[in-house]
């Protein structure tokens, strides 16, 4: 977290272990990285602070001792002291084990969170010793994998028993077969499992689809889908049943669309799930979206946006008043990029409100309005409101018709900054979009102040990247020619266990940034099409989402074929 970070340069600093030119360096480093660095992975990245002696100095600073693991004689009742889920969610090791005391091991020395958290899991004291994160794992991988859990156990569980135990325990529904109690243990399991790998997966959704003569369970994971094993087909209900008394939904109605809320604590990492359900020829499916509140990035340069894009970005959201405008398709990381931006100018100077449907994620110091249309709680009447609390800046969940732009538009000529997202392709295509609502010409030319594009590519897996040739097709597709290859180089992951053999793990942002300005605006005054306002913006020096692809392609960052595949529409 940024937070811990400036207070471990602080120590750095106060140790004579890096100088000001370093921390300048360092900082440089930051702006123009991909954007997944802090100041610190950038000290360690430069070679100016080594992984041991930033170990070293945290323990000394928290009283800490190191220990050196790979060396380490492990009892076998010091091991069994913590099971194997505690250790892995943790990612601590157990060490020595005296009395009522347990001393673990853990990588970061400033974690109190941790250690407290273990104290009340376990219900005895526990001390702690500092050890390199690389050796815990290495302990971990040793002495806990192979006790690791799996859905699969609990689905051999279930399918042992059967047909008609599996459906048991009617319930207090007229003697329903698709209800149960707390009672069905095994049931409760398997939920709770499928929630929990979902989880350890870095999944965004779980998908339980019933088909005709199966039940699918998918996780999708760095935006594509992948098949889980699966329960059996006559537990089908059971499980839709127990996930729709966790979101509070009405168990008996399986006519009509359902959405509901779980919220789960995994340690201190607090998960929300969105949960919508809708009726299918063989049963109700269901998608569950996981929200986690740990793993959102307020940082805008964690985001990666390229140094000039990051210059430009700080340029606007800096500005007193208009709208700015991010777009792209859903699961492309707008809500994220917009929650970087407020919480970077969230200051105590300011009013800061939004409205939301839903409000995913809470944000200290921002005053977050939830949309509710059952009682008329829209955009547009929310937004209203908003405007007599005398906010200085505002963002609108997302514009969807013209009575909600126009209102946006005129609170940003009346010096508010507003922002909002759009379902467009590309930047330009926000202009057509708002005028097609109904959004008059010259409003959209004199509100508009920017526009943001973005999607998602998966980044190349750090363990197993390797440099890869273009193909024929490939080069065909992106314009480049023999002349370009011999002065560029591409990456791509090969595939290993870190990846699940995908080549990937985990995804950065590629944008496409759009500055309204003179001329711009008389295209719009002239109602010129969306091609001809985008002739002019490229001219003026926006990056196209395919330019900025190809960026990252090139510095290894994601692959060829991930650019292409997500910017199938960039003919240039």
């Amino acid at each position: 977290m940024a937070k811990d970070s400036d207070y471990i340069l602080e120590l750095l600093q106060e140790y004579g272990m890096v100088s000001d030119e370093q921390v300048e360096e360092a900082w440089e480093e930051v702006g123009s990285s991909d954007g997944n660095l802090d100041v610190v992975d950038a000290l360690k990245v430069l070679g100016h602070v080594e992984e041991e002696q930033l170990l070293a100095m945290l323990a000394n600073q928290y009283g800490m001792e190191v220990v050196d693991l790979s060396s380490y004689v492990f009892q076998d009742e010091v091991i069994e002291a913590l099971s194997p889920d505690v250790v892995m969610q943790y990612q601590v090791v157990p060490v020595m084990k005296h009395d009522n005391i347990i001393t673990v091991a853990i990588s970061d020395p400033s974690d109190v969170e941790t250690i407290d958290s273990l104290r009340y899991l376990l219900g005895c004291d526990v001390d702690a010793v500092a050890a390199s994160a690389e050796q815990i794992h290495s302990v971990i991988q040793e002495k806990y994998a192979h006790s690791k859990e799996t859905v699969e156990h609990y689905i051999d569980e279930l399918a042992d028993e059967e047909e008609a135990s599996a459906k048991m325990l009617m319930g207090a529904l007229g003697g329903d077969e698709d209800t149960y109690t707390e009672d069905d243990t095994p049931i409760v399991k398997l939920v709770s499992l499928l929630i929990v790998d979902a989880h350890k997966l870095r999944a965004s959704d779980i998908h339980l689809e019933p088909l005709e003569k199966r039940y699918r369970v998918r996780y999708r994971v760095d935006g594509r889908l992948i098949e889980q094993e699966a329960p059996p087909k006559y537990l089908q209900a059971n499980l839709t049943s127990r996930l729709k008394i966790m979101s509070k939904l009405d168990i008996t109605e399986k006519r009509i669309p359902q959405d509901g809320r779980i919220r789960l604590k995994m340690g201190d990492v607090d998960i929300d799930l969105r949960v919508s359900t809708i009726p299918t020829t063989h049963g109700e499916s269901i998608v569950m979206r996981i929200l986690d509140k740990s793993s959102i990035q307020l940082d805008i340069p964690k985001l990666g946006f390229l140094a000039d894009d990051f210059k430009m970005i700080n340029e606007i959201i800096s500005l007193p008043d208009g709208i700015f405008l991010v777009t792209g398709p859903t699961g492309s990381g707008k809500t994220t990029s917009l929650y970087a931006f407020l919480n970077t100018i969230n200051l105590p100077t300011r009013k800061l409100i939004t409205v939301e449907d839903p409000v995913e994620y809470q944000l200290d110091g921002i005053n977050q309005v939830q949309v509710a249309r059952e009682i008329n709680m829209t955009f547009s009447t929310a937004l209203r409101a908003m405007l007599r609390q005398s906010p200085d800046i505002i963002m609108v969940g997302e514009i969807r018709d013209l009575e909600t732009a126009e209102i946006a538009i005129n609170a940003a000529l009346t010096g508010h900054l507003v922002f909002s997202t759009l379902h467009t392709n590309d930047a330009p295509g926000a202009i057509t979009r708002l005028i097609d609502m109904g959004v008059k010409n010259f409003l959209v030319a004199s509100g508009v102040r920017a526009i943001m594009a973005q999607r998602l590519l998966r980044r190349n897996c750090s363990e197993c990247v390797e440099e890869a040739i273009p193909t024929p097709a490939e080069c065909r597709l992106l314009g480049i020619d023999a002349d370009y290859l011999e002065n560029h180089k591409f990456y791509k992951g090969a595939g290993c266990s870190n990846c699940d053999g995908t080549g990937y793990r985990g995804r950065i942002g590629i944008y496409e940034i759009f500055i309204l300005t003179p001329d711009i605006g008389e295209l719009i005054f002239a109602n010129e099409p969306s091609s001809v306002i985008r002739d002019q913006a490229r001219k003026n020096g926006m990056r196209s989402l395919r330019d900025d692809g190809l960026h990252k392609a090139e510095s290894g960052i994601s692959s060829i074929e991930e650019v292409i595949r997500l910017t199938l529409q960039d003919s240039e």
